[in-house]
């Protein structure tokens, strides 16, 4: 049977067009989330396969560890270079000194201390931490010499992103801030200190209904980096806030409110 309507001009037989081939070209979707793209022509199979998760961006991982690189204070300390004890008393384990501290040589020892603040493993962490405390507390108008060697390391410790690290480097940034008033020598280094701590700012924990007691340990870091940018404020003088809220936008100032 060959109806004549087939052959008329202008009937979809006569322009070539076939329901059947149309029917062979289709999009499917499979439960897993992979859009197939499938052309049943000339060959019959299947040309390009397209998955949905390459089109998703990668993560910038803008709050992932990075790993911290070896430190010069490790090597001191096993080669003994330190002159400190460790001291057993009835108030726990603490450190004691060899030499006086006001003879010490704050460019090596003070600048090493700080390098070592990225450490997480003890003794490491023990030590730095009491050491850098007693040499800043004892240190007076040596430390400011020793500022720009100071902030090397602690822009590596900030760049590890480490939790724990970035907590000790906070502390000890209050300490060395309220230090023979060297909140002033520390504003040009702004850009250096605060860059890594917009990021974590308002960061906080998700603990549901369980109990947190960061803030109670100071190991809060959202709470310690307020605290911190509140200390630069009071100990700086008057254009700390300029300062710190042209880095910092969402800061609000401690001592105008």
């Amino acid at each position: 049977m060959n109806p004549s309507w087939e052959q008329a001009p202008g009937s979809w037989k006569s322009a070539g067009h076939n329901p059947s081939k149309r029917r062979d070209s289709y999009s499917s979707q499979s439960p897993r989330g992979r859009v197939q793209q499938r052309n049943v022509g000339e060959k019959g199979g299947q040309i390009g396969t397209l998955s949905l998760s390459r089109l998703r961006p990668p993560a910038v991982g803008v709050f992932r560890e990075r790993p911290a690189k070896p430190t010069a204070f490790c090597k001191f300390y096993e080669r003994g270079d330190f002159p400190i004890a460790l001291e057993h008393n009835t108030k726990g384990n603490q450190i004691a000194w060899k030499v006086q501290m006001e003879k010490l040589d704050y460019h090596l020892y003070l600048s090493l201390f700080f390098d070592g603040l990225c450490e997480t493993v003890h003794p490491y962490d023990f030590f730095t931490r009491l050491e850098v405390h007693d040499m800043l507390e004892h240190g007076g108008s040596e430390i400011l010499p020793v500022i720009p060697q100071l902030i090397i390391s602690i822009k590596n410790a900030l760049n590890t992103r480490k939790r724990q690290v970035i907590c000790t480097m906070l502390k000890m940034l209050q300490h060395l801030v309220v230090s023979e008033d060297m909140g002033e020598a520390l504003v040009s280094y702004y850009r250096q200190i605060l860059a890594i701590l917009i990021i974590f700012k308002n960061m906080n924990i998700n603990s549901g209904d369980g109990l947190d007691y960061s803030q109670q340990k100071r190991e809060n870091i959202r709470a310690l980096i307020q605290e911190t940018l509140e200390v630069f404020e009071r100990c700086v003088g008057e254009d700390a806030f300029i300062n710190i809220k042209y880095l910092v936008p969402t800061y609000e100032s401690c001592m105008l409110n």
